[in-house]
């Protein structure tokens, strides 16, 4: 090995304290210094952490961002979701491609630069977009494209290509009650410090506050269930890894809205007894990392974060955790899993975060939303937070708006607004269809847009993708099924099968040589899939699929009554045999 990396994995070693937890984080960083985790790295690691080998491999090949194969000094990856396909990102890879006369997945014969696809940057407000070396690209266009490739072939360093290329913006594009607000540093906290906690907790309560990840789950009880256990050490988790393809509301809070964040974890912390938090950051989110870093460190300088915080008896710290690629750490214990360097396998519950999370200790694991609205209750009241909603409902959502509209970007609604009226805010027109809460979420028809954002009825982490008339629905549902396939964690014989079985028959449909069993073999796996999948990935793979089967068949019917496409093997054998084996493994 040479001493550069001897001494950069030593390093690395030493600064985490040799901790094993921190493996992943490690592992990240020798992938961004090297473009590549080599062989010698992983033996290093495996002698300086006392952890096998193997284990140190799963791991790289679990994470969609860590590759034994050097990646070369410019590695891009395209945003490959289904809002991006509609803006053009297919075109414009293959210009890429094209121009840097390289093959998707291929390093360049001369090791230069990779290009592959990523399922979702977190972009789909001002896409088409893409990552290189970890930070964005958005509104890619072939002028952009021809001046990127200028630079890659001069070997230009990335960081001093134009700041503008690299622009991100917040499209805010509505305001409610936490994106208007105005504070000061530490009000929340001040305020809460003048409560017990009991009481701090009550108030959060009152305000009927929920999960805004998507779950629903109600915040006031999860805090509570975390402070009622009999352990003495326990965490504050704030998961900012939205990879729900079409969501980008975090991003924003990061962005512009980090006191308030937080500050919500300050409050939840002095709740339930923490000491010590996290944020577990997505990797697409990597350019906000100094930035949050340095917010912290602001607080921690003001009093407002650390040691006796304020003077109280409160003592709490935050630390940022990169991720590395992965949509099932949006699950709150498969999160946990990554967060102690390991793979991020959903866990079997109970029991629950609440009682045995991080480090087996009790932890609450919210979402970067919910914490934001947790320090504007404390600070402004439960009651004025409650009265925002309407129809019955209580308080706020804020929505990722992208697809077809004029005004893609962020909107802070009132729970209850009717889907029609969020179409005419975003200047939605000639709407064929829009699909709430991403893949594993709802598709609506115009006659269902009456029905209302809420928990009770179209229940989302925040994506709203609306497409327009000329959108083929079942190139949705086909980017969606992939989009599951490519993110399995593969755990599971139900869902890592299943999950690919169900894209060749999709594959086989959309390319005209589908027929009415093949539908029926859909149905036929999603049940198998919903009964037996480990998590909600397998067990809503299918919806994408059957939910455009169910409200727009004739696309199914086009496609199928083209018989042009000869497959290269019998699908309907390999789908039974796959469902046997499923069957078979998953009931012993």
């Amino acid at each position: 090995m040479d001493k550069p990396l001897t001494t950069l994995i030593h390093n690395q070693v030493r600064g985490y304290r040799g901790n094993a937890a921190y493996l992943l984080q490690i592992l990240r960083n020798i992938q961004f210094s090297c473009g590549h985790i080599p062989e010698d790295a992983i033996q290093q690691l495996s002698t300086e952490l006392t952890i096998y080998p193997p284990k140190i491999r799963a791991l790289i090949e679990f994470y969609h961002f860590l590759h034994y194969r050097d990646r070369g000094h410019y590695d891009i990856y395209m945003s490959d979701s289904i809002i991006d396909h509609i803006s053009g990102k297919n075109e414009l890879s293959e210009y890429l491609c094209e121009k840097l006369q390289v093959k998707l997945n291929q390093p360049r014969a001369d090791g230069i630069v990779t290009v592959a696809n990523s399922s979702c940057t977190g972009m789909s407000d001002q896409g088409p977009a893409a990552l290189i070396n970890g930070l964005p690209l958005t509104r890619l266009s072939k002028k952009r494209i021809d001046q990127i490739v200028g630079e890659i072939e001069k070997n230009i360093e990335v960081k001093e290509w134009p700041k503008a290329w690299f622009a991100v913006a917040d499209n805010i594009q509505s305001k409610g009650v936490l994106l208007n607000i105005e504070t000061e540093p530490g009000a929340a906290i001040k305020k809460a410090l003048t409560m017990d906690p009991h009481y701090t907790l009550a108030e959060i309560d009152k305000s009927a506050l929920r999960g805004c990840g998507g779950a629903g789950f109600k915040t006031a009880l999860k805090w509570k269930y975390c402070r009622l256990s009999e352990e003495n050490e326990r965490y504050v988790v704030c998961n900012a890894d939205e990879g729900e393809p079409g969501t980008f509301k975090d991003r924003v809070l990061l962005n512009s809205y980090a006191e308030q964040l937080i500050e919500g974890m300050t409050i939840c912390a002095y709740v339930i007894g923490a000491r010590r938090g996290f944020i577990y950051l997505r990797y697409e989110y990597q350019h906000l990392y100094q930035k949050l870093n340095a917010a912290l460190q602001k607080r921690r300088e003001a009093n407002l974060l650390g040691t006796r915080i304020l003077g109280s008896g409160l003592s709490f710290d935050i630390e940022i955790f990169m991720g590395a690629g992965s949509y099932v750490c949006g699950e709150e214990s498969a999160l946990i899993e990554s967060l102690e360097g390991k793979r991020a396998i959903p866990r079997i519950r109970p029991p629950f975060p609440v009682t045995r999370g991080y480090l087996d200790k009790p932890t609450v694991v919210n979402n970067v939303e919910t914490f934001c609205y947790a320090a504007l209750i404390i600070e402004k009241g439960a009651d004025d937070f409650s009265a925002q909603g309407i129809s019955g409902f209580s308080g706020c959502k804020i929505l990722s708006i992208s697809g077809d509209v004029e005004k893609a970007g962020i909107y802070e609604i009132p729970l209850g607004l009717p889907v029609k009226n969020i179409l005419n805010l975003c200047g939605a027109k000639s709407v064929q269809a829009v699909q709430v809460g991403g893949p594993s979420g709802t598709l609506i028809t115009p006659s269902e847009f009456n029905r209302v954002i809420s928990f009770d009825d179209l229940n989302t982490g925040g994506s709203f993708m609306v497409f327009n008339q000329s959108r083929d629905l079942l190139e949705n549902a086909l980017n969606f099924t992939h989009f599951f396939m490519n993110e399995s964690c593969g755990f599971c014989t139900p869902c890592r099968v299943g999950t690919k079985l169900m894209c060749d028959l999709a594959d086989k449909v959309a390319a005209g040589q589908g027929a009415r069993l093949d539908l029926d073999s859909i149905k036929q796996l999603n049940h198998v899939m919903n009964k037996m999948s480990h998590c909600g990935l397998g067990q809503r793979a299918a919806e994408p699929l059957l939910q455009t089967l169910e409200k727009f068949p004739e696309y199914f019917v086009k496609r199928m009554t083209d018989k042009d496409y000869q497959p290269s093997f019998n699908v309907e054998e390999s789908i039974q045999r796959a469902i046997d084996i499923v069957e078979i493994q998953s009931n012993q």
